[in-house]
């Protein structure tokens, strides 16, 4: 049961990464597509539009429709009906301005390889063409409209191409279920009673600790750098500082929180209060050329991509140069003097976060190895992040120096790693590191961008942290802004994500108190015997020191799942 719901929650992610659904593609008529024809070899079948719009309206199988239907369940049934009239809230100019961005017109071509024209070409001109035109109609961007505008007489559905993709993401969610299983079964059958019963704080890291907090937001600018379209002006950045209000004037470790790409300094704020009322002071930067202003600038066609790639410099040293400013406030504002212990810094990060904790834990670019994997089968990558990963080859090919010795140890939530660092860049670590994974994670898969990542580190304090069932989003707060809110559709962000966020309050505690703080007896919170005692349905918390390349390995045997769909197994 848990491996079909995995696998049902990782299409629906991977096609919710794509911004479309193939499903979708496949309904109403009119102006464009009349019919779809699904192909496989020499075989081809169709269905009227006609058929689907009725469907989709009022709910009617007609005779063309019913030799299909047979085929899905009633609440499968039901998901395709919503899916076909569901309204995506873009207009034509956004959506244009994201297809002609290169992310865009990647997913694009991913996509035009399944869904074709009439002729049989690729779908590429076709579905950017429809969707930018639908988005135009009086009612708004839906399936039917996409079809509506569609310029050939017929979609054809490319089922060979269609079911290769099926047989990788079957190996890939397998695997990634042999992986997370391994982790799981090295945890306790039971719990050891005298473990529960001696910590009072067993159940109590996932709530707030007993400190309030004074937040204040800090502006910062780095002449040595330039602002991301703003050439010639400093590199400028927001930062949200949060300090406990504790007894006596001392020096507080420092935890600093690097966002994802098209988040904002706010989308993490919870597990930054939850920090700071656990004695932490906390800095969450905004970093302005992978943000979601960014996002916004893209959709509104100030922006040609969704992240500039010196963003994989300017990341880590936007949290570099965060460091020294408060280095120099600790010296002379009296808010912050004598209060911040800038020799013990912690990092944590989510996705391009993620990325950002590790380059400054120490670990390097490689460009060698991005250069294998960004090849000519990338369009066929079932790895989401390996997009963005693969914009790291734009920079001037050189070592750069993105570590800082302030930082003792970092938390890198489903991060984004593979191949931007590859193993001899991971292996340059030394400091205590965590990896979260989400095993339904279909932007940064777990198995290929935490769990294998995870046995390259050398570093003898590593952790492996695996919520099976959750999702890339799962730990993420709302992304907010003066201009509105960019909420994660539900089915994204997966279930109860109260419970994965609490999950993180707890490892993150628990980590920063061992290897920033320096107060070793939270180590027994970092250990299967404690992920079990909390763990809760639906989703399951397993926490791993041990697993290695050669245990992952004979796991999953010569098979071990690569970065791209090979070419031979293309149809």
């Amino acid at each position: 049961m848990l491996k079909i719901q995995t696998k049902k929650q990782w299409w629906a992610g991977l096609l919710g990464s794509l911004g479309l659904s193939l499903l979708p593609i496949a309904g109403a008529p009119a102006w464009g597509a009349e019919r779809i024809y699904l192909s496989f070899g020499g075989i081809e079948r169709s269905i009227p539009i006609e058929a689907l719009e009725l469907y989709a309206r009022e709910g009617e199988i007609n005779s063309d429709l019913k030799s299909y239907a047979r085929y899905f369940n009633d609440q499968q049934l039901d998901q395709l009906r919503i899916g076909l009239r569901s309204q995506v809230d873009l207009d034509a100019i956004s959506i244009s301005q994201f297809l002609y961005s290169p992310t865009g017109e990647r997913l694009l071509r991913r996509l035009g390889q399944i869904v074709q024209t009439s002729s049989g070409q690729p779908g590429f001109y076709a579905i950017r063409a429809a969707l930018i035109l639908a988005a135009t109609e009086p009612e708004g961007l839906t399936a039917l409209s996409v079809l509506h505008k569609f310029p050939t007489y017929g979609i054809r559905v490319n089922l060979g191409q269609a079911l290769a993709v099926f047989r990788e993401v079957e190996r890939l969610v397998d695997q990634t279920a042999i992986a997370v299983a391994a982790v799981r079964n090295q945890a306790p059958v039971q719990v050891n009673n005298s473990f529960v019963s001696d910590s009072a704080q067993l159940h109590g890291l996932e709530f707030r600790g007993s400190f309030t907090w004074q937040q204040e937001t800090l502006k910062f600018e780095d002449a040595s750098r330039v602002q991301p379209g703003l050439s010639g002006n400093a590199r400028t950045f927001l930062a949200d500082i949060y300090l406990p209000k504790v007894p006596e004037r001392r020096p507080l470790p420092v935890i600093v929180f690097s966002h994802g790409l098209g988040a904002d300094r706010l989308s993490y704020q919870y597990l930054a209060q939850h920090l700071a009322s656990h004695g932490f002071v906390v800095a969450v930067p905004e970093h302005p050329g992978s943000n979601a202003e960014q996002l916004i600038a893209l959709l509104n066609g100030q922006a040609d991509e969704v992240a500039d790639p010196t963003e994989f410099v300017d990341r880590p040293l936007d949290i570099k140069f965060l460091l020294d400013e408060l280095g120099r406030r600790s010296q002379s504002d009296p808010l912050y003097y004598r209060r911040l212990n800038l020799q013990q810094v912690g990092v944590i990060g989510h996705s391009f976060g993620g990325y950002t904790a590790l380059a400054l834990a120490g670990a390097k670019l490689n460009f060698e190895q991005l250069q294998r994997d960004c090849g000519e089968n990338l369009d066929q990558t079932l790895n989401a992040s390996l997009l963005l990963q693969c914009r790291a080859l734009t920079l001037p090919g050189r070592n750069y120096n993105l570590s800082d010795p302030r930082v003792k140890s970092v938390v890198a939530i489903n991060s984004i790693d593979r191949s931007v660092f590859g193993q001899s860049g991971l292996s340059q670590i030394k400091v205590p590191v965590m990896l979260i994974a989400s095993s339904a994670d279909t932007v940064a898969p777990a198995l290929l961008e935490q769990i294998q990542p995870f046995t390259w580190l050398t570093s003898s304090q590593k952790y492996l942290a695996i919520m099976e069932g959750a999702t890339h989003f799962s730990t993420t707060g709302e992304i907010s802004l003066s201009t509105g809110v960019f909420p994660v559709p539900p089915a994204v962000v997966g279930p109860t994500p109260s419970l994965a966020r609490s999950y993180l309050n707890a490892l993150s505690v628990a980590f920063f108190q061992t290897y920033v703080a320096n107060q070793p007896d939270f180590a027994r919170y970092l250990t299967p015997e404690y992920t079990t005692a909390i763990s809760q349905a639906p989703l399951r918390l397993s926490i791993s020191q041990t697993l290695t390349l050669i245990g992952l390995e004979s796991m999953l045997g010569d098979d071990l799942f690569e970065v791209s769909i090979p070419t031979s197994r293309q149809q």
